[in-house]
């Protein structure tokens, strides 16, 4: 139930009930700086679109969908929001919690139920990692649905750690330099894929969406794999991190300081066309002179 501070105060629904320890608000005014900055740094506003929201139940998700309905309710965000769910048949996924949920919240909202778990499911030998293909299935329901709805971009929960994670992955697994952008457009070049989360911290999505209460839906619903490669990236990661504290967010910014010249691929830095340029005096150098 929401009291009579919650309804009286200028907040959209998904903040009643919300903490009103100093901690709390530092922690919902951090991760409103960091999707404001990723959205901006990325130019991912369009006045007048339509974005498709995606959630999953999980802590990441919801954080997403309250920030950003919290920017449009203060005129921050000039899109419209839709809020969509993919039940994808896994055995017990509680259906009747988000569309409750969503409901309750005002919050306009898609549900949509088609079974790919079962595809996967005979696709995949028992005993094989299944994220890979139902990935694949989920995000094309995704931008079918995004068609459908007149959506311009698909929205993701997708924070910095698992951009860490990614970059990790494809760096020991994949031999390449790559992760997941913030920005990203679809193959066949007619919707964006917007991670606005990309700077905010796994550990405040957490916080958050534990302070809130939000009915969190286990991300476990087809049976966790232990072994993983991204759960051995996060169990590397962790060790540094407690070893070093900050060393994340160290090696994120390291993402956004790419320098081509620096690195080994010759597609991105014109090594063959690289060459001397006239030798410079060392008395005719621009030195400021002492004294």
């Amino acid at each position: 139930m929401f009291d009579d501070d919650d309804i009286a105060d200028d907040i959209h629904p998904l903040f009643f009930g919300a903490p009103k320890t100093t901690e709390f608000k530092k922690l919902r005014k951090r991760i409103v700086q960091n999707v404001r900055e990723a959205i901006d740094q990325y130019g991912m506003i369009k006045p007048g679109q339509r974005w498709l929201v995606c959630l999953s139940g999980g802590k990441d998700s919801y954080t997403l969908l309250a920030v950003l309905h919290e920017l449009k309710w203060r005129g921050l965000l000039p899109v419209d929001l839709l809020a969509c769910n993919l039940d994808q048949g896994q055995p017990n996924f509680p259906a009747t919690v988000l569309p409750e949920f969503l409901t309750k919240m005002g919050v306009e909202h898609r549900i949509e139920y088609q079974d790919t778990y079962s595809i996967v499911v005979d696709k995949i030998p028992q005993g094989r990692t299944m994220c890979a293909l139902c990935s694949r299935l989920r995000r094309g329901n995704l931008y079918r649905i995004a068609r459908e709805e007149g959506c311009s971009a698909v929205v993701l929960g997708h924070h910095r750690d698992d951009i860490l994670e990614t970059f990790f992955m494809n760096l020991f697994h994949g031999g390449r330099l790559a992760t997941m952008p913030p920005k990203l457009l679809n193959e066949d070049g007619d919707l964006f894929v917007f991670r606005p989360l990309a700077h905010v911290a796994e550990a405040d999505c957490e916080k958050f969406a534990n302070a809130m209460h939000y009915p969190i839906i286990p991300c476990d619903l087809c049976g966790s794999q232990e072994g993983l490669q991204r759960q051995q990236v996060k169990e590397l990661l962790d060790g540094w991190e407690r070893n070093s504290p900050g060393r994340r967010q160290v090696m994120f910014r390291a993402l956004m300081n790419a320098r081509p010249s620096h690195l080994l691929d010759p597609k991105l830095f014109d090594f063959m066309g690289l060459t001397p340029g006239p030798k410079i005096d060392a008395n005719d150098r621009d030195v400021p002179k002492l004294g």
